[in-house]
């Protein structure tokens, strides 16, 4: 029987690795569990790497072609799948965001990477990197921008956002900026593609005090979550911490505007921006 294929990085190379990954543990006889415990990880993971929910690290890439019998085989396509247009610390969860079917997050600083505007992201990497060639800035507004496009659906993935007041406040980029960011957020609230909640400064001490998370659910993988702080970021699968999270975003919602109340408050946020008014 001849081995499987290299992949091409090009087309959902992700994805494809999974179905080989299932294919070469079946044509073994493994369970998921049996394949899992000699990597010391759980058969829930294996089951998000062939899911591509995961991405296959080089370690686990050489132990499954020793275990399998693969030849080398995930080895050398995981070298060409650790490429990436995101920072390290959040090139997986990236990679996860796009084939998620829901996302629930609380953003308590920023408008999040897939709501921005380019002259929004642009502030916040030259914020980010206040040195760096505009080449570097350039690369890193398009790539946010690309991961947007998975908005591009008109249903998957359902999207869930709780906005910390500050966010709306925080006049990023300028008046101008900070307007024609809001406006964007509003439109896709207005064409239902979006649901957003709003959390006023007024309700004083919250469930996520500690800063922002994401929340991913998959049609064939556990839920994960992901929590980012300054150039760091993790990814969780843990299934009491992801619960805990889910918790947390739900205490969120019930202490936010509704999403009719939050949609006014955005809007007339960004008619204030337009006539260039301050904002404490």
């Amino acid at each position: 029987m001849p081995g499987p294929k290299d992949l091409d990085p090009s087309s959902s190379p992700r994805a494809m690795m999974g179905a080989e990954l299932r294919h070469a543990r079946e044509r073994v006889g493994l369970s998921q569990d049996e394949l899992g415990q000699p990597l010391f990880v759980s058969g829930s993971f294996i089951g998000q790497l062939e899911a591509g929910t995961r991405r296959m690290h080089l370690e686990y890439a050489r132990q499954i072609d020793d275990i399998l019998g693969t030849n080398g085989f995930f080895e050398r396509n995981c070298k060409a799948l650790a490429k990436s247009r995101y920072p390290d610390h959040f090139a997986e969860a990236a990679e996860a965001e796009a084939v998620a079917t829901a996302i629930r997050e609380y953003a308590a600083l920023l408008i999040p990477g897939l709501l921005q505007t380019a002259g929004y992201a642009r502030a916040v990497f030259r914020a980010y990197q206040p040195t760096a060639p505009e080449e570097v800035i350039d690369e890193l507004v398009a790539a946010r921008l690309e991961r947007a496009h998975l908005l591009a659906d008109p249903t998957t993935p359902l999207l869930w956002a709780v906005l910390d007041e500050a966010v709306l406040r925080r006049k990023v980029g300028g008046s101008a900026v900070m307007a024609g960011a809001l406006r964007h957020v509003a439109a896709l609230i207005r064409k239902h593609r979006i649901i957003v909640q709003v959390l006023p400064c007024e309700a004083g001490a919250h469930a996520s005090m500690t800063g922002a998370f994401k929340l991913m659910d998959f049609e064939d993988a556990p839920p994960l979550a992901f929590v980012e702080g300054p150039s760091t970021g993790r990814l969780e699968d843990d299934p009491a911490t992801v619960t805990r999270h889910q918790l947390t975003h739900d205490l969120l919602k019930g202490s936010a505007h509704s999403p009719q109340e939050s949609l006014a408050l955005i809007e007339s946020l960004a008619q204030d921006y337009e006539h260039g008014e301050q904002h404490p």
